[in-house]
Formats: C-alpha cells, structure tokens, sequence
C-alpha cells in the first residue's frame, strides 16, 4: 500500500507510525483482506471486519506466565537452600553440644564447618591477655575491634591475608565472616573479646550483602559452650 500518495506528503520522508495509523484507520479493508500480514503479527480474521485477538492475547499470557513461573522456581530454590542450611545449622549445633573442651570445641566447629556447609575451614580466636586454649587463634588487645569495628558485630566480604586465623588452611579461603563473642571464661576475671570465624573457598561465599543469622547462631552455641570450662593461665 502506498502511504505517500497523497499531493502534501513528502516521499522522501520517512514514515511514522501516527501516519500509519491514520492511513489504516481510513482504510481498514486493506488490512482485513490482508491474510498473511495479519498471521505474521499473530492476528486471526473471521469474516470481514472481525478480526480474532486471541492468540496475540494468548501469546501474551503465556509469557507472563512463564516469567511468573521463572520466579516461582527461584524463590523455592531459594527456600529449599534456606531450609537444607537451617538443618545443617541444627545438626552442626547438636555436634558443638557433644564437645567435652575447648580445643574439641574448635576442632567440632571445624569440621561441621567444612563437612557440613563446604566451607574451607573455621577458627576461633580469643583476645590477649590471659590463656588461650589450645586450638584457639590468639589476638592481640583490640584485635576483634580492629576486624569488626568497635561497635560491629559481624564482617562479610573477601578474605584479607592479615588475618591469619586460618592456619595451613588460609591459602584455600577467598571470602570470609566474622562474628563477635564476648566470653567469661574466668569468674573472677574481665569479659574478654572473641570472634568465630568461617572461611568459604568462594569469592562469592560470603559477601556484605548476606544475611549473617546463621553463622551468628552458630557463634552464639560456641559463646555458651566455652564458658563451661576454665581457662587455664
């Protein structure tokens, strides 16, 4: 069809859809006799003047429907982690319940760490001065205020090498998460600053957008268990 022969049109002009418009609503026959051009835009004539929007409109709704189905699938995959986490959160506790002393408790966290969530390892570090039990990770005074800040509780983000809570393991550890404890290990002794630390062979393991509740209840079982033991000086 010609939309250029018309005296004041221009036909060096491109065309724009509001002169097609206009030229199709002068002249509606043109598109209904047209069959193939309105199967090619998913129209369906029935008679003249009835043109069937159905499976343009269908076409429509199945795309929505698959887009709602796309985010259907990943929130339950999201919740199925969330939930398979949450058992191996409540496994992992049962097993730092059954520790019999400090260094079981650390080599308990460990190893619920690696076989439990795939992480590379996990430490505990205690603050100086006093004792530190053996298979703990010693910090200078200020030690925990300098990773987490004097007010944060926990840190998420990549691994940096002047950490060095993870011993041997530490090469195989890119992202890490750190969580604050405070333990009286003595009673007649000061509160003394404490972290949990977890170590993920993943850049992307733990990073400071990630909820911490998890790790930070994990922490809080290992704050109640170290203080059933004395700490020898």
């Amino acid at each position: 069809m010609d939309l250029s022969a018309t005296p004041e049109t221009d036909v060096d002009q491109p065309l724009h859809w509001p002169r097609v418009r206009d030229w199709l609503q002068a002249h509606p026959q043109t598109l209904l006799d047209d069959r193939s051009l309105l199967e090619e835009v998913g129209l369906r004539p029935h008679g003249r003047n009835v043109v069937d929007f159905g499976v343009a409109a269908l076409t429509r709704i199945e795309a929505v429907a698959e887009r709602e189905a796309d985010a259907r699938r990943q929130i339950e995959a999201v919740a199925r982690a969330n939930f398979a986490a949450q058992t191996q959160t409540h496994v992992a506790t049962l097993d730092l319940l059954e520790a019999r002393s400090h260094s079981d408790l650390a080599r308990r966290l460990d190893a619920a760490a690696q076989g439990r969530f795939g992480l590379t390892s996990a430490a505990i570090a205690l603050e100086k001065p006093g004792g530190v039990p053996f298979g703990w990770r010693a910090l200078e005074a200020g030690g925990v205020d300098r990773w987490l800040g004097e007010h944060g509780l926990t840190w998420l983000g990549p691994a940096f090498p002047e950490l060095e809570l993870f011993g041997p393991a530490a090469e195989g550890v890119a992202s890490v998460a750190l969580v604050r404890m405070s333990l009286n290990l003595d009673p007649d002794g000061p509160v003394r600053p404490a972290l949990v630390a977890f170590g993920s062979p993943e850049p992307e393991g733990f990073t400071p957008n990630m909820g911490c509740e998890l790790a930070a209840f994990l922490a809080r079982v290992v704050e109640r268990m170290a203080e059933r033991w004395p700490v020898l000086q």
